[in-house]
């Protein structure tokens, strides 16, 4: 086998679906979380998914990997292929979803610990020019700009807060922008979660043990078959996105359309707009969202 070949890795977004859940390989899903959320992690379990929709009208009901840390935090890591109209929304229900999940009757909410929520996006998502963004809750004065702390008496003893230290974190990367050499950690693990790639030098943490267990050649003929079936029809999405894109701007149309369709693809519009109308979305939205005008939503 030459170099080339030898230095192929499985995606990230394959793996998490498949290898990172054994025990065996959390070292690569440790090292990313450490990288990610700049601090060092261990996870002591993988817990139960919400993958299982609880019922058909479960929407938002997807979370690739939910995790607990050797501080009892929960870490959820969703993987988003696809452009998603309510992808805000759907993080929201899964951190919201696993907050309530673990108060168990009785418990107090002193046992709530902190949820991170981790979203690698394979697509074009809003206006903004990096490939990482963090965002987490914090009180801030409105007059004089300091930040809120919060006391407990906890055991005998006068505790302070940050309320950003209870609230959730949420963390997306944008993985379409990343576009540079990759000299950090994070910018390796972005090179890696893009592209498939892994320095052989790398230090990074955890991908010494991902250019050890992702190996795109140790997989079966028939796991690479589906495999590169799985990234064609990623690639094919992202190309269809990114093409109408471009010429919707080049016809100058508005930055914020959802589908930023292309003029020829009217039926695939009219498709989306009648799923949104069935789902009943209001016609404003719809006609905001497809491109299509409020006459033509509503003749739908």
């Amino acid at each position: 086998m030459d170099g080339m070949m030898q230095d192929k890795y499985i995606r990230f977004d394959w793996a998490i679906k498949r290898l990172l859940r054994q025990k065996a390989n959390f070292g690569v899903l440790e090292g990313f979380l450490t990288v990610f959320l700049n601090e060092p992690i261990t996870i002591v379990e993988i817990l139960e998914s919400e993958g299982n929709q609880a019922s058909e009208d479960d929407k938002f009901n997807r979370v690739d990997i939910k995790a607990r840390n050797s501080k009892g935090e929960i870490i959820l890591i969703e993987v988003q292929n696809t452009r998603e109209l309510y992808y805000l929304e759907r993080i929201l229900y899964g951190v919201a979803k696993a907050i309530t999940e673990h108060i168990s009757l009785g418990e107090s909410y002193r046992e709530v610990k902190k949820v991170y929520s981790i979203s690698i996006l394979y697509f074009d998502l809003g206006v903004g020019s990096d490939y990482v963004y963090h965002g987490q809750n914090n009180f801030v004065g409105v007059h004089t700009h300091d930040l809120l702390k919060i006391h407990t008496k906890e055991q005998q003893a006068i505790v302070s807060r940050l309320p950003s230290e209870i609230f959730p974190e949420y963390i997306l990367i944008r993985v379409n922008e990343f576009d540079k050499v990759a000299v950090t950690p994070l910018e390796e693990w972005v090179r890696y979660l893009k592209y498939g790639v892994i320095s052989p030098e790398t230090t990074a943490p955890g991908l010494g043990e991902a250019r050890e267990k992702l190996k795109y050649y140790s997989m079966t003929d028939q796991e690479r078959r589906a495999y590169d079936e799985h990234l064609n029809a990623v690639m094919i999405q992202n190309d269809v996105l990114n093409t109408a894109k471009m010429e919707g701007r080049a016809e100058g149309r508005a930055e914020g359309r959802a589908e930023g369709r292309a003029e020829g693809q009217q039926e695939e519009r009219v498709k989306n707009a009648s799923n949104l109308k069935n789902l009943g979305v209001s016609l404003e939205v719809i006609a905001q969202a497809t491109g299509l005008s409020l006459e033509e939503v509503e003749q739908l």
